[in-house]
């Protein structure tokens, strides 16, 4: 099997690796960075330079790339992709690209699919990337309407080598509302949170909330802002319900309002329980 990869950074090089180690199938990579793709060469990850021959061989195309770099790369190469194989992209949002990508396949007699590994780092570049970044990760697959699911499967198949834990089928619209909430809220709240002056006096004096809370505000400032303005909608709609939220926590605590303050943390720790489950909320 031979496989493309567009992009070695912290996700595409991980795939890189991955097919290296769990397949024996070639491997051809496409990256900007020269000195990327001689490092990749020579470790082995790479077999050689994805170029428009290799494109048209390859059964699956990854590209771990940027939305917009994304949309570029495959607007290019529209007419060089194998008809009979797979390409997928690996972005964080998924109605541009797949609104896009879906039509391009079809002018272009490609197949498509959206992809988004639920994994990661808030390290980048292919000097982070490691093979088993995906070990019980889920793998979200975003097909177009009505498509034949032998695509689907095929896609699930030459992905298992990788060691997901779980294969999400959902639309672009779901998608884009969920990952607000899951990651991009988290993201922003955290980014935030640690801009609070008091924050540069917190040592000895934090310990695993701090932690848990500031972790994704070490982020990829370029990628995320890209990741917010194409998902604007949904994650508006989610910052406006957080500051909804916390006005009624603020109004408790400044007028004193003990029983309502209570309330308003059990409805928050009965809703973890039932979410989450309650061993999962107690750990």
């Amino acid at each position: 099997m031979q496989i493309g990869i567009v992009g070695l950074g912290l996700i595409g090089g991980s795939m890189a690796k991955a097919f290296k180690q769990y397949t024996e199938a070639e491997i051809w990579a496409d990256d900007a960075n020269p000195a990327v793709m001689t490092e990749a060469q020579k470790m082995g990850v790479i077999d050689g330079v994805l170029d428009g021959q290799k494109l048209k061989e390859c059964q699956l195309v990854l590209l771990a790339l940027y939305p917009e770099a994304t949309l570029a790369y495959l607007r290019r190469h529209a007419d060089e992709f194998n008809p009979q194989g797979i390409v997928m992209d690996l972005c964080g949002v998924k109605q541009k690209v797949c609104a896009a990508a879906f039509k391009l396949a079809e002018e272009h007699g490609f197949h498509f699919l959206g992809g988004h590994p639920m994994a990661g780092t808030h390290k980048i570049g292919f000097k982070y990337s490691r093979a088993n970044m995906f070990k019980e990760a889920a793998m979200i697959i975003v097909p177009k309407e009505g498509e034949d699911e032998r695509l689907i499967n095929q896609a699930k198949e030459w992905l298992a080598p990788l060691g997901f834990g779980k294969f999400t089928l959902t639309t672009p619209l779901e998608h884009d509302q969920m990952i607000a909430f899951t990651s991009q809220l988290a993201h922003v709240v955290s980014n935030a949170y640690i801009k609070s002056p008091t924050a540069e006096k917190h040592k000895g004096f934090s310990a695993g909330s701090y932690k848990d809370l500031t972790r994704v505000a070490w982020l990829n400032e370029v990628m995320w802002a890209e990741l917010f303005l194409d998902n604007k909608t949904a994650l508006l709609n989610e910052i406006d319900w957080l500051q909804m939220a916390l006005s009624k926590y603020r109004q408790a605590i400044a007028a004193g309002n003990r029983e309502e303050l209570e309330l308003l943390l059990k409805e928050g720790r009965l809703a973890k329980e039932r979410i989450d489950g309650y061993e999962k909320s107690r750990g």
